[in-house]
């Protein structure tokens, strides 16, 4: 996909995203549970993502493998980043012009509370398979 371009609610952060994976995720962790009341439904964008505003920007270690950004200003949710990649999962509402998006994985879907459920099939990953993943990069 193309540039996309984005902002958090008050506008103090803009943001543009050179490549959007049309293939989105949905995060079902406690912590992504937590930061947004709900799982994290996430676009895949890369590096090569860029800031105005940056000043605007909280960054959050909220794991050994990652950092949570969100506006200072408005509290818009604007990035998980991963810190070995540097690679930015953004959430899926960040991008209203991005069309063709479909989910195809879930994250700690063993954690996914009882009170919702989604019927698309998708690939899942547990707590234990994602912590295996993430072994080498605590």
């Amino acid at each position: 996909m193309a540039d996309s371009k984005a902002s958090c609610l008050c506008g103090a952060v803009k943001i543009v995203a050179a490549e959007i994976n049309p293939k989105f995720t949905v995060c079902h962790c406690q912590s992504c549970r937590t930061w947004g009341g709900a799982p994290f439904f996430a676009v895949q964008c890369g590096t090569n993502v860029t800031f105005e505003g940056e000043e605007n920007i909280k960054i959050y270690p909220s794991s050994s493998w990652a950092s949570r950004g969100f506006c200072s200003e408005c509290g818009t949710h604007l990035f998980y980043k991963v810190k070995a990649s540097g690679e930015y999962n953004m959430p899926v509402g960040l991008f209203p012009d991005v069309e063709g998006l479909t989910m195809n994985m879930q994250y700690f879907s063993d954690a996914c509370p009882s009170y919702y459920c989604f019927t698309n099939q998708t690939q899942e990953m547990t707590t234990a398979e994602i912590m295996a993943y993430f072994a080498d990069k605590m």
